[in-house]
């Protein structure tokens, strides 16, 4: 037994340099290698801003989840998926390179041209105001209302489908609420548009203007419970205290604290900017495109008289 542990102290012995000698080596090269990593003076977060300068990464405007929300993935974890929701934005990205689809919001006046298998001369064109907007990737969408010979007229449209062929912005404005349903309920004139009516243009560089108009609603019986929803851009409704009450009882106000709710109903800004960084330059290039087109006058040759 005793010569039995002289044997394993020798060995552990004569085997410790050789554990010294593997330590230096790790050391040394774990220095090397750290030194090559991170540029000398800088610490881990610098280090990663210089990584970022140096790779040209994009400044994305914050106001860009609002110019283009369809491009944010729907939140819904069960409709995720990171290859199909990548494929889309190529597609719309395509899309958009063949059709100007301008800035707007919900309250903006647009004109929209599309194909008509049945019109004379193939295509028909719509004007009215943008009640709603939803929808993300291919399948946002958009509807504009206005009121022909005393009828409200309700279209919509997919915004990157095919049959679009023409989408133009003839007043860019927002409105007090983010959805103008109740323009349905409301006096016509809050609804009616000319056909013919001429685009407004705002200087460059200038914020979109919100119009603070609150319309009023016909008597009662509605589409909708309005008194229910926190509307701003309503004037009084002048119905009995009664109804005040019922929308009191059945209100959730807590709602706006739960921050579980509001976290599942939207994007993280982390990956919003992942987003944003990958299609934004594209974007770009696309808004100059459009700007030298607009800026590009026709010529058009005279026509000889006589």
């Amino acid at each position: 037994m005793a010569l039995w542990c002289r044997g394993v102290q020798r060995i552990l012995v004569d085997v410790r340099p050789i554990f010294s000698l593997f330590q230096t080596i790790g050391n040394t090269e774990y220095s090397s290698l750290s030194s090559v990593s991170r540029p000398e003076g800088l610490g881990s977060d610098e280090a990663k801003e210089a990584k970022t300068v140096e790779g040209h990464k994009p400044i994305v405007p914050l106001e860009c989840r609002f110019v283009y929300p369809e491009f944010l993935p729907d939140p819904r974890l069960d409709h995720r998926n990171s290859l199909r929701e990548k494929l889309e934005r190529m597609d719309m990205l395509n899309r958009r390179a063949h059709i100007d689809i301008p800035e707007f919001y919900v309250g903006s006046i647009l004109a929209v041209t599309s194909s008509n298998s049945h019109a004379p001369e193939k295509s028909s064109r719509f004007v009215g105001i943008c009640i709603q907007r939803g929808g993300c990737g291919l399948r946002a969408s958009f509807i504009l209302r206005n009121v022909i010979d005393h009828q409200g007229v309700e279209m919509f449209y997919e915004m990157y489908s095919p049959v679009v062929q023409k989408i133009e912005v003839l007043r860019l404005e927002k409105r007090l609420d983010n959805e103008l349903l109740y323009l349905r309920d409301a006096l016509p004139e809050y609804s009616t548009f000319q056909l013919d009516m001429e685009p407004e243009f705002l200087p460059e560089g200038a914020p979109v203007p919100v119009n603070p108009i609150k319309v009023k609603l016909k008597p009662r019986p509605w589409l909708e419970r309005w008194e229910r929803q926190e509307l701003k851009g309503v004037q009084d409704l002048g119905l009995p205290e009664r109804f005040y009450k019922r929308a009191a009882e059945v209100a959730r106000p807590w709602e706006k604290y739960d921050l579980m709710k509001e976290y599942r109903a939207s994007i993280p800004a982390e990956e919003q900017e992942e987003i944003f960084v990958e299609v934004y330059s594209q974007l770009q290039q696309l808004e100059v495109m459009r700007k030298k087109m607009k800026r590009r006058r026709t010529f058009v040759r005279p026509k000889k008289m006589g």
